[in-house]
């Protein structure tokens, strides 16, 4: 039987998505970047708020709904509080809301960049032969599993796929092509490591 040691990965986005909009300062299309910062308006018991985008170029600024015509008592008081002292998580969590994004810009860029923080889930067996990575996600990501396996890894992607045709790697639950997809939150990959001459500096790579 192999000797497992078994890690965390979680993954946090460096750059949030940035939509493209017409942008009427600089009279075309522009990149918008988050400020980090809410506008709240209330009109007696409604509430609106929006986050705020500024144009890379020119600071232009164009907001994003993130609550429309609500009722102040509908609303989470800590979540009021939040808007209204620019709380960067919650910023942060609507930054990376690439869906609500979507479903109001055609255009949205996205970036691979991430940081990844590495735990080990037990104390690492002797003789460890192979690798059980477990991926959490902070906020969807760009990223392929492919390139954050060799950036973290410190192997080449052709390595990769040769170890994927043998079956030394193998990524649940979705299987065949995970490694050219973005990686995605809950999946969990074996790296079998037996015969591999520089299998020391990968599991340290790993967080090992």
């Amino acid at each position: 039987m192999p000797s497992i040691l078994r890690i965390r990965w979680t993954i946090a986005p460096k750059t949030a998505p940035r939509p493209h909009l017409n942008c009427n300062r600089c009279g075309g299309l522009r990149a918008y970047r988050c400020s980090g910062k809410f506008r709240v308006n209330a009109n007696g018991k409604r509430i609106d708020a929006w986050l705020i985008y500024r144009c890379i170029d020119c600071d232009n600024s164009w907001n994003f709904s993130v609550l429309e015509r609500c009722n102040r008592r509908d609303i989470e008081p800590a979540i009021l509080q939040a808007l209204e002292r620019n709380d960067p998580v919650l910023a942060r969590r609507h930054a990376f809301d690439v869906a609500a994004l979507r479903s109001r810009i055609g255009r949205v860029e996205e970036f691979p960049e991430a940081i990844v923080h590495k735990q080990v889930l037990r104390d690492r067996p002797e003789n460890t032969s192979a690798l059980e990575l477990q991926l959490w996600l902070e906020m969807p990501t760009a990223l392929r599993l492919d390139r954050l396996l060799a950036n973290e890894l410190g192997v080449p992607r052709s390595r990769l796929q040769v170890w994927e045709e043998k079956r030394l790697l193998v990524v649940g639950p979705d299987g065949a092509k995970a490694l050219r997809r973005p990686v995605r939150a809950g999946a969990v990959m074996r790296i079998d490591l037996v015969g591999e001459p520089d299998r020391e500096a990968i599991i340290s790579a790993a967080g090992g």
